[in-house]
């Protein structure tokens, strides 16, 4: 049985359809990409995967439990957590104390999750930073405060909403390697992202979305070179 599994998954907004009968699973271990032009519905599947939207129907199982129905808050200690688009670190917080937000969801002791935020900001490589103040880190830093505070719910798998938006070349290679490093310590990843360089270095597998449908789904290679993706998101540049 895959790690995540979702059924038919259908997210409407009134009249509008975000997600339609979507479909798919994600092994444990497994890197995956979902990509797709601005306003597929994206982020509404990640919103209704990690509890914050309920479905207006469809299954998402975790781990062989049910998910749907569940807080963010369930579902994060079950071991399924996302991060933002736009990162939501607390300002007048120190680096350190942001991450201790997440380590606290499994260590109620202020000790055990200080330790455990000491971890995870090495991981990050934000270590050096952690008595500063998280207003004073850059875009770059801001996003990995995101992705430390959520890697600090010891997830089995973590959902990234466009992880790499915002960064320049360097920023993006650099943080596809500690992506590629959280990945080797057992946490399975599902990224939504628009920097496909990222999405060619890590993912094993590439989703496509399109007007909320899954249109394609396979390995990077195959994806860069299929003519519905190129034409509804990749563009001419990668026609042969």
């Amino acid at each position: 049985m895959a790690l995540l599994e979702v059924k038919e998954l259908t997210k409407r907004f009134g009249g509008l359809v975000a997600n339609a009968d979507v479909s798919f699973g994600v092994e444990s271990g497994e890197i995956v990409a979902i990509i797709g032009p601005n306003g597929a519905g994206k982020s509404t599947l990640f919103n209704c995967l990690a509890g914050h939207f309920a479905p207006t129907s469809g299954s998402v199982t975790f781990d062989g439990k049910e998910l749907v129905g569940l807080t963010p808050e369930a579902v994060a200690a079950r071991g399924l957590m996302r991060t933002y688009q736009i990162p939501r670190s607390f300002g007048a917080m120190t680096v350190l104390e942001n991450v201790m937000v997440g380590a606290l969801l499994h260590h109620p002791s202020l000790a055990g999750a200080r330790e455990a935020a000491h971890e995870v900001l090495a991981m990050v490589d934000l270590d050096k930073r952690a008595d500063v103040r998280a207003s004073e880190l850059n875009v770059a830093g801001q996003k990995r405060i995101e992705l430390a505070r959520a890697l600090a719910t010891s997830p089995k798998l973590l959902l990234l909403d466009e992880v790499a938006g915002g960064l320049n070349p360097t920023e993006a290679v650099e943080l596809a390697e500690i992506l590629r490093k959280i990945h080797a310590r057992g946490v399975t990843l599902v990224i939504v992202e628009h920097v496909l360089e990222v999405v060619m270095r890590l993912a094993h597998r590439v989703m496509v979305l399109n007007f909320g449908k899954l249109i394609a789904s396979g390995e990077p290679k195959e994806i860069v070179s299929n003519p519905t993706v190129i034409e509804a998101y990749l563009g001419r540049k990668y026609r042969a």
